[in-house]
């Protein structure tokens, strides 16, 4: 991940297309609405139900998160994302997707105080996008790129526009309960309609086996901190332990060992870093019995802990 993440600094230097004049306004428009609702840092929900708003002012190291099945349209700066053995460089023309519970790692490495990374974050509903595709008229469904747990694409005029009239709401917030849902069905409209429609109609189509695989990683992702068991997990999805090998890694690109690896470690680091316990603590917290393992695997996934972070000698009570 350090290697991914630091050469995705080479990201800032790279041709861009430029945008469209009408394009451009309408990114300008939306970064406007965005930063005349949130001058915090960070992720901020807002008053309209699934809706967040994201700002970064400056550069950030390589940090990990868990995303959950949302649409995040960024409009300004530049962002790394890495999930699975894929990685994203997503900047003002782009949006990413995510349809299950997803490990990722993630850099800002380009924003500044005067032009901070901005984006719009909506959580999916999935009953809502499969409403849509059973009305509407949509072409035959091809074959999606990338993975079926991450999708990202090209932000179309007409999604932005729907973008920047679903945040005036903000301005009218009595016009929320009767014009929000309109508005988001109407961006979910434009994400079937557009380059990356095949993959949403694809995550909102799962059949059932993937469904089921669905239901096994939130599991796991609500007790990645009890001992594994592969068995249990199948049973979970209701599945014989090939099928459910073969949809878990076709969802996340991870075994289920490497996706709770992954859980437990960003959890730690969480705790060590944002709440200051120490690493044994936290270590023995995220459900890691061997320190020496633990030790091991934050050094391969993040790097060596800083010298100033504490192992302690027993497991505090």
């Amino acid at each position: 991940m350090k290697e991914l993440c630091g050469a995705a600094m080479a990201g800032q230097n790279r041709a861009k297309h430029e945008p469209l004049p009408r394009l451009a306004t309408m990114q300008a428009a939306l970064a406007r609405s965005i930063t005349a609702h949130m001058q915090s840092e960070g992720e901020q929900e807002t008053e309209i139900p699934g809706l967040s708003l994201y700002r970064r002012s400056s550069p950030t190291p390589c940090s990990s998160s868990t995303y959950e099945p949302k649409l995040i349209v960024f409009v300004q700066g530049e962002k790394h994302i890495h999930y699975g053995v894929e990685s994203y460089l997503c900047d003002e023309s782009t949006f990413l997707l995510t349809s299950v519970i997803t490990p990722i790692e993630s850099q800002v490495i380009v924003a500044t105080p005067d032009r901070p990374v901005l984006a719009l974050v909506l959580k999916i509903d999935m009953r809502v996008v499969r409403d849509i595709v059973n009305q509407a008229k949509l072409p035959p469904l091809g074959t999606p790129s990338g993975t079926r747990g991450l999708g990202i694409g090209k932000t179309s005029l007409e999604m932005l526009d729907s973008c920047v009239r679903l945040l005036d709401l903000l301005h009218t917030p009595q016009d929320i309960p009767f014009l929000n849902q309109q508005i988001q069905r109407e961006i979910y409209y434009r994400l079937l309609t557009g380059p990356q429609g095949d993959h949403l109609r694809t995550m909102a189509t799962l059949d059932e086996q993937s469904h089921q695989t669905a239901g096994a990683i939130a599991w796991l992702s609500a007790n990645f901190n009890k001992p594994l068991s592969v068995e249990e997990l199948a049973s979970v999805a209701r599945m014989g332990m090939p099928t459910f090998q073969h949809y878990f890694h076709l969802l996340t690109e991870l075994t289920p060992a490497q996706y709770q690896t992954r859980l437990r470690l960003q959890m730690a680091q969480q705790r060590i870093l944002f709440d200051g316990i120490d690493a044994t603590r936290a270590a023995f917290e995220v459900g890691y019995e061997n320190i020496s393992q633990f030790k091991r695997e934050y050094r391969e996934f993040f790097g060596p802990l800083p010298l100033s972070i504490p192992f302690s000698a027993d497991y505090p009570a």
